[in-house]
């Protein structure tokens, strides 16, 4: 009998190249490289779509440098927010699926596969990989900010029905088409609770999987901060069905 399968492999033989993977990018010079790489190791990378929004370093260039036809890169021009440059490059998504990867080593394209086995079977429209699930090993870092992802996805769900364990996560994986119908109102990083609550509302079929999470710290980069947890708390309520219907019950 076959022991279990490692970490990031998928039960399929039938690996290709399905995926959009678009990863926005603001003043990443340090780790752009390494994670472009990483992604491209990937044999589900169909391309790489890195936005790069407004960056004051190195970023564009390097970017630009890639010596890889799976690459196409984007510039905004000036910093307008992760949500924005998401937009973008989910307008320039051609693969079969696409998936969010940020450009700063957190989160490990290994495990695309581990993502992609519910779409690939036709069980899932989308799929989040959950830092709160078994998975890969976890760097130790801020208890606040953990408490902090946790009341956010604890009042995602009581507003959207849903019962995720990670709303926050970067791997969020769609359907192309999925994503791609998808309006994306929001700016900065409350994509995460406008997009949860819009897949909600769609009745999509959602699935989670445990990932692995090697976290920064705000030296080596980190950008979210508390004023973000106050933006998402406002899109929860703002896009959420449960706060759509309690703002016409009140008028606001």
């Amino acid at each position: 009998m076959s022991g279990p399968l490692p970490q990031g492999e998928v039960v399929t033989s039938d690996v290709r190249p399905v995926l959009s993977v678009v990863m926005p990018a603001y003043n990443e010079e340090e780790t752009l490289v390494a994670s472009a790489t990483r992604v491209l190791e990937s044999p589900w990378c169909a391309e790489l779509v890195i936005v790069n929004d407004g960056s004051t370093d190195n970023t564009l260039a390097l970017a630009r440098s890639l010596n890889d036809p799976r690459v196409e890169v984007y510039d905004q021009g000036h910093n307008q927010g992760k949500g924005a440059a998401l937009r973008r490059g989910f307008t320039e998504a051609t693969a079969e699926y696409v998936v969010v990867q940020d450009a700063d080593l957190e989160y490990d394209p290994a495990e695309f596969g581990v993502l992609l086995e519910p779409l690939l079977d036709g069980r899932a429209d989308v799929v989040y990989g959950s830092r709160f699930l078994a998975g890969g090993p976890h760097r130790v870092l801020y208890y606040w900010h953990s408490v902090g992802n946790r009341f956010l996805t604890t009042m995602s769900n009581m507003f959207t029905n849903l019962n995720l364990t990670d709303m926050e996560t970067c791997y969020k994986m769609f359907r192309r088409e999925v994503i791609q119908s998808i309006e994306i109102e929001e700016d900065r990083f409350g994509f995460e609770p406008e997009i949860t609550a819009k897949v909600s509302a769609r009745n999509l079929r959602i699935y989670e999987t445990g990932i692995s999470y090697s976290g920064r710290t705000y030296d080596e980069g980190k950008k979210i901060g508390w004023r973000d947890g106050v933006q998402a708390v406002q899109c929860i309520l703002r896009y959420s069905p449960m706060g759509t219907r309690l703002r016409r019950l009140t008028g606001s």
